[in-house]
């Protein structure tokens, strides 16, 4: 489950969305309008860095493919 945030709102509850996390919630924060970051359960970022390279170990992918698609997600959304 997805929850969103407001910088602001996450500034002065912080630990209302720690809790969200803690219980395996996502926290989406947002800055005016846009989305800025993700607060994610530890659990899920392992699982997210071991999807990410199970391409690659797989022999599925390339490096430079994988590394390719990490810049186009990264910068794909800056203005």
């Amino acid at each position: 489950m997805e929850t969103t945030a407001t910088a602001t709102e996450m500034k002065n509850n912080f630990g209302k969305y720690l809790d969200l996390v803690m219980n395996g919630h996502e926290v989406i924060v947002t800055r005016n309008g846009k989305e800025v970051g993700r607060l994610i359960p530890k659990a899920k970022s392992i699982t997210f860095l071991t999807d990410s390279l199970t391409g690659i170990l797989k022999g599925t992918g390339s490096i430079e493919s994988a590394r390719d698609e990490a810049l186009r997600e990264k910068y794909e959304n800056i203005d």
